[in-house]
């Protein structure tokens, strides 16, 4: 099944598929700047590549996959933040570098195949800039500064499609004076004392010593490690210009061949309908949330459930809808479990797991055929729960209890974990039976609860869903989830946020 995905560049829908006579998909994500926290805006970016990459990975093998992502370890803000601490940027970096990966774990992110950082590759970045200086296509300023001549590559702006007369005035900035022109950007920084401490390198021929500016890294570091052409780049729509624009003029300008095949940006993510920021009090990091008491596959199933080509609203309400879908998952995958006759134990669950089948076939085949189709996450994760909802309004009995039966049950309980566990990347926990009659004599509900869940289930029976809707709220509120089935429900307690 061909996987199409939007391109930035072309604005069209194309196909996936390496470019390569080696048949290995080359994938470039601009990874985060480590001087502080991530936020969620930023993991909504690298939950969507996750994604992409398990969808590849599905249809390539994993060994055919190669994703590289960057860490930016040197640029203003981490030289910033070393000063305000006093520390050496390393310290800095490498602090925040460890908190980065703890977030990807408990996210579920794979990690990438090769994480380069900026310092690590200063080399291939001054060799670059060499090669552009050598081609005319960068020139050293009175300062020592490098700067890239934009008007000397005729292609610059096809990417974000941006007009002349809007590039002058959105790239001006406080260096213009040592600029041929404003639109010009830097490719190299000259040393200043009273800004970068002792953060410098020799410069290019011609240079002062100094450090590398923002865009060249990626440009240096892609070429490194997944040659001049390829596949795939991707990142946040915040990207696209000047950091994407910039990458493609200088790789291009460099090798005079094609940088990427394909263009993909993801959306912005905004938080109670309005943009992130620290000043609303809206900007959320995944250890803010977990304080909360929220879980990271529910952060994840929610940075998931819009489109990541559109703008998705986040809330805490999201938050709770999202642990009550996962725990609806997982009683729906627990009911496949029992009917396969695999749940008595967690041996057989991970074994039914470990051998989780490769067709695509019934709905869980089109829930992968959704994400195949421009990553359509809410449209694959819609058709997933239909398909899994069914299992509560199937009959079934001890006379359905054939070795036949079995494995249609078995069949659909490795479907789904495909398209849940390795496509969307959540990792839902499915309980052996005792486990489950352990958890139920430990969590008895309150009377109060039980009382509110019968008047739903009443509600919903008589397809008063508005009632219904409200009193699943105020049992959220309770901290108890309502799990329905075919002929009744069970309750199961939520985290408090």
């Amino acid at each position: 099944m061909a996987i199409r995905l939007h391109d930035s560049l072309t604005r069209q829908t194309r196909e996936l598929k390496p470019s390569q006579p080696d048949g290995v998909f080359r994938m470039y994500c601009c990874g985060p700047t480590v001087y502080g926290p991530a936020h969620i805006g930023n993991f909504r970016t690298f939950l969507v590549q996750d994604v992409l990459r398990r969808l590849l990975e599905l249809e390539f093998g994993a060994a055919k996959v190669k994703h590289v992502r960057n860490l930016t370890d040197v640029d203003d803000r981490t030289i910033g933040q070393a000063k305000r601490e006093k520390r050496p940027l390393a310290e800095i970096t490498r602090h925040w570098t460890e908190i980065f990966h703890a977030d990807c774990r408990a996210l579920n992110l794979l990690p990438p195949n090769v994480e380069p950082t900026a310092t690590g590759h200063i080399a291939e970045q001054v060799d670059m800039i060499n090669e552009l200086l050598a081609k005319g296509l960068a020139y050293v300023a009175p300062d020592g500064s490098v700067y890239y001549k934009i008007a000397a590559f005729p292609n610059y702006g096809a990417l974000s499609h941006i007009k002349e007369r809007e590039l002058k005035v959105t790239v001006a900035t406080a260096d213009d004076d040592h600029k041929d022109d404003a639109s010009d950007f830097a490719l190299w920084k000259a040393y200043k004392p009273e800004e970068d401490g002792d953060v410098k390198w020799p410069g290019p021929l011609g240079a002062a010593a100094g450090r590398p500016g923002w865009h060249i890294e990626c440009s240096a570091m892609s070429r490194k490690h997944l040659g001049e052409t390829l596949d795939l780049h991707a990142g946040g729509v915040d990207l696209l210009f000047p950091h994407h624009e910039n990458e493609i003029a200088q790789s291009e300008g460099c090798t005079g061949h094609l940088f990427s095949h394909h263009w993909y940006h993801n959306e912005f993510l905004l938080v109670d309908g309005r943009k992130m920021s620290k000043s609303l009090g809206n900007l959320y990091t995944l250890a803010d949330l977990t304080a909360k008491g929220f879980s990271p596959m529910a952060i994840r199933y929610a940075l998931l459930s819009g489109h990541p080509r559109k703008q998705l609203n986040f809330t805490l309400e999201s938050l709770h809808a999202a642990e009550q879908a996962l725990l609806n998952i997982r009683y729906h995958l627990e009911e496949y479990a029992d009917r396969a006759g695999i749940s008595s134990s967690r041996d057989e669950i991970e074994h039914a797991i470990a051998h989780d089948l490769e067709a695509r076939e019934g709905g869980f085949g089109a829930a992968i055929a959704n994400l195949s189709d421009d990553l359509n996450t809410p449209a694959a994760i819609g058709v997933a729960f239909t398909a899994i909802k069914a299992i509560a309004n199937s009959p079934f009995a001890a006379s359905d209890d054939s070795p036949e039966q079995r494995n249609r049950w078995l069949t659909e309980f490795q479907a789904a974990h495909r398209f849940f566990a390795r496509a969307l990347g959540l990792n839902i926990r499915v309980r052996a039976v005792s486990e489950r009659k352990a958890e139920a004599s430990a969590q008895s509900a309150p009377s109060a609860v039980d009382a509110l869940a019968e008047k739903r289930w009443a509600a919903k029976k008589t397809k008063d869903f508005k009632t219904a809707d409200a009193l699943r709220a105020e049992l959220a509120a309770a901290g108890w989830a309502m799990l329905d089935g075919k002929d009744g429900y069970k309750l199961e307690p939520l985290k408090k946020a």
